[in-house]
């Protein structure tokens, strides 16, 4: 895996400890417990000049399925403090969902204020559940000099700047953004403005790179909470796409360029879900479409004024 991507041209890597993304490159129990395993790890990514941006373990560690609740948690703990021993400046994760009520089964997405039930159920998981957990986790965090970048993601109840900037005001500044324009298009917030909301705020940790193809025959259809398999992609609303596959490539410059402006200098991640690409293919394609938008130098002195 580092052969490839150094081959490709780049020069970091975020990779998974657990939870969604797997733990295929991280054996995260071994590295934890054995010191010559973490050098010979971490010797293995500096030899190639390369550098390990985040690591990333996104779970539920609210959820009201307690197993996976637990198992998200520990997780997390353990990814932190293998951040810390690594020199590794972020953690990647989202921020959960809970139930209902205290005996739910499974998680519950409030998305309207009305009936005024689900109103109560969004105060009962931020008050109960979601700003208490974050801020213990968030104190651990600061305790290990990491980061945690909270990726805005729908289905969970940090989804849009707003509920991300309302977490860290009731956290810490350790918890901030993991920020990915394909989760804000579908939701109808333009990633330019959202990065200009949170960088003021210093709130970026880390940015993915993947992009979203709206399809608005589909959308007047299905809306934009469409509950559509991924796989369908000829009558889903919005598609994930490879950078530059679902937006203009002006439009990522742009984004790159309000980063910039706003004092984000960090990694540029690429996540690949493209459901009509390869896995190279697709990692081909956003290769090379961003490196024809990456601002990488530092700015001269304007000499013409």
């Amino acid at each position: 895996m580092l052969d490839t991507v150094k081959a490709a041209g780049l020069h970091a890597v975020e990779i998974g400890t657990g939870g969604y993304p797997g733990n295929n490159h991280c054996p995260l129990d071994e590295l934890l417990e054995d010191e010559a395993a973490r050098t010979a790890y971490k010797n293995q990514i500096t030899n190639r000049g390369l550098t390990i941006s985040a690591f990333s373990c996104h779970g539920n560690p609210i959820s009201p399925e307690v197993n996976f609740a637990k198992e998200s948690h520990e997780t997390l703990l353990k990814t932190i403090k293998l951040a810390s021993l690594l020199d590794v400046p972020v953690v990647n994760c989202f921020s959960g969902t809970a139930g209902d009520h205290e005996g739910a089964k499974y998680p519950n997405w409030p998305v309207t204020p009305w009936p005024n039930e689900y109103g109560d159920v969004l105060k009962w998981q931020w008050e109960e559940k979601l700003i208490p957990y974050w801020k213990e986790v968030g104190a651990y965090a600061q305790e290990n000099n990491v980061k945690i970048g909270l990726e805005l993601h729908g289905g969970f109840l940090v989804h849009t700047p707003y509920t991300l900037l309302k977490l860290r005001e009731e956290t810490c500044d350790a918890i901030g953004a993991n920020l990915d324009p394909s989760h804000l298009w579908w939701q109808g917030i333009d990633p330019v403005a959202a990065i200009k909301i949170l960088a003021k705020e210093n709130a970026i940790h880390h940015f993915h790179a993947k992009d979203t193809y709206l399809d608005q025959e589909n959308i007047n259809m299905y809306g934009l909470t469409d509950m559509q398999p991924y796989g369908e992609v000829r009558s889903r609303a919005w598609t994930f796409r490879s950078v530059g596959c679902g937006h203009s490539l002006t439009e990522w410059s742009d984004m790159m360029s309000a980063l910039r402006t706003y004092g984000y200098d960090y990694v540029v991640s690429i996540e690949h879900e493209d459901p009509i690409m390869s896995i190279n293919e697709g990692f081909k394609r956003a290769v090379t479409n961003l490196q024809s938008i990456l601002i990488e130098e530092q700015p001269s002195q304007m000499w013409w004024v």
